[in-house]
């Protein structure tokens, strides 16, 4: 599902008011309407009172739609209107107009914190307070309203976008914030509802389609796009019946150190059970007998080092280098990068210390291959690429290191996100039992397995990010994500497969429709 920006939404707004020959109040009505309808599911008619919070924009406006519609249903509502501006979008007034013909129980007007209604834990509150055109914080007695809000127990429901959140910037107030239970998004969820900082205020989404331009939102370019099932199916690679192992690539996995083998262990089982066809593991010569014990479908090369890697080398080209898991810093293994940088042909997937080792020696930076898949936990980025303000400073930094490196960059966390310069691919699947150790090596393995097989750099880091995160979620249904280990992960692997090529919804898949609690 594409996510636009708030420009974009207002360009669909309007588009869709000139093509489909309509008002904006009716665009209005046709949101306010959607909300309603799915406030009308939930409670079919039970009598719970509803407060409606509204501002005096089009988000203002949009909820008096909804608390016109359910008076009209005999819901016992009722509607405040925080007038801090007598600037009233002119929406707003069509509707304000509307509801006081349908009540006589007119909106209350708020002006001061001395107006603040008194609302039951049981009760339900819903925010319509400030939309996506919000332009700074909620101050005064506004902010207080919101904070009064927030201290309630009543379950709150934001139209939109909770109010004090913007769409695709940074969040300058957080005590500004509408905590919002869930939230009914109009047509596209908001870049804010994934990233770590904001989306603790949109623990739960659900899209509601209003109709917008099916033309402009299928030719615009997003700001973001999320990737489910429906998006993983379509690059999917099926295979012929006539095929060999060596149809399926060789990946060469590089890494291991003393003490650290298991990383690369994990990653080298991780590489089969995505279907590459060979895997062969370059390892110190500590690493000989526990890869030949505990991974017999793997083939191992030695360096001639006992406890770390000093050269990199093979008799054959690899289809993919996975490079870095426990692999350690050494000055000998930093040289060694250098010349795989310089000599490979070979696609790159470099996570972990080949990482750290690039932020030792920035040298490394400008040798670094065309298209070569860079997979940092939060501090490896942040050796990377400096400090960031927020999350979408962070976001901004990588697309810009990305597209001065030529890589593909994966920014891990709750909503992973796959950066090829200005695009944007957020995975929707997963849960919290994948912060664990070796995780993100058998991501490392799963992307390189997809490499080997002829999947494009950037398309084998979507599909292997997501099934990382479905075979966690298969595997939390069954067995609770506390007692997750990484192997697990890669032992879930074809179970995940299983579930991307049925009918059915993978286990804990996060829809972009009804999407779940943070998960991590």
């Amino acid at each position: 599902m594409k996510i636009f920006s708030t420009k974009q939404f207002y360009e669909a707004d309007a588009i869709t008011v000139k093509n489909q020959e309509i008002l904006p109040d009716d665009l209005m009505e046709r949101a306010g309407t959607q909300i309603f309808n799915w406030l009308h599911r939930q409670m079919q008619g039970v009598q719970v009172p509803i407060h409606i919070f509204c501002g005096i924009g089009n988000n203002g406006g949009d909820g008096l739609v909804v608390g016109r519609l359910l008076i009209e249903h005999g819901y016992n509502v009722f509607v405040y209107i925080a007038n801090f501006t007598d600037k009233r979008s002119k929406d707003f007034l069509t509707n304000y107009d509307r509801i006081k013909h349908t009540s006589k129980k007119w909106p209350v007007l708020m002006t001061c914190e001395d107006d603040f209604p008194e609302i039951h834990p049981d009760d339900i509150i819903i925010d319509g307070l400030f939309g996506i055109g919000l332009n700074r914080p909620p101050e005064g007695w506004v902010k207080l309203l919101i904070q009064y809000l927030n201290s309630n127990k009543a379950f709150k429901l934001a139209i939109d976008i909770p109010s004090g959140l913007y769409s695709d910037k940074a969040t300058e107030d957080f005590d500004a914030v509408i905590r919002a239970n869930n939230t009914l998004s109009f047509q596209a969820p908001k870049l804010s509802f994934f990233l770590p900082q904001t989306a603790q205020f949109v623990p739960y989404f659900e899209v509601l389609d209003i109709g917008l331009d099916p033309e402009y939102l299928y030719k615009t370019k997003p700001l973001a796009q999320t990737i489910g099932k429906f998006e993983v199916q379509q690059l999917y690679k099926p295979r012929s019946k006539f095929t060999h192992k060596n149809d399926f690539g060789h990946v060469l996995m590089v890494g291991g150190s003393y003490g650290k083998l298991g990383a690369t262990l994990l990653a080298s089982k991780a590489v089969l059970r995505m279907g590459a066809g060979l895997v062969t593991a370059y390892v110190p010569r500590c690493g000989y007998s526990v890869f030949q014990t505990a991974l017999p479908e793997a083939m191992v090369i030695t360096d001639v080092e006992e406890e770390y890697i000093t050269s990199i080398s093979s008799e054959f080209k690899p289809d993919a280098i996975g490079i870095g898991t426990g692999m350690g810093t050494n000055p000998k293994t930093i040289e060694a990068l250098k010349e795989l940088f310089t000599k490979t042909k070979s696609p790159l997937i470099i996570d972990a210390d080949a990482i750290n080792c690039i932020a030792l020696d920035k040298e490394l930076l400008k040798l670094l291959p065309e298209n070569s898949i860079l997979t940092p936990h939060p501090g490896e980025l942040k050796r990377l690429i400096g400090t960031w303000k927020n999350d979408f400073d962070k976001i901004e930094k990588v697309k810009k290191f990305s597209k001065k490196h030529k890589v593909i960059m994966l920014i891990k966390g709750t909503f992973s996100i796959t950066i090829q310069g200005d695009d944007l691919f957020i995975n929707t699947s997963g849960n919290p039992g994948l912060a664990t150790a070796g995780s993100g090596d058998v991501l490392t393995g799963m992307i390189s397995g997809l490499v080997s097989q002829g999947y494009e750099p950037v398309f084998a880091t979507i599909v292997a990010v997501y099934l990382h995160g479905i075979s966690g979620d298969i595997y939390a249904t069954e067995n609770g994500f506390e007692a997750m280990l990484a192997s697990d992960i890669v032992d879930g692997i074809s179970k995940a497969y299983v579930a991307l090529l049925s009918n059915e919804p993978p286990a804990q898949e996060e829809s972009e429709e009804n999407n779940s609690e943070n998960k991590a």
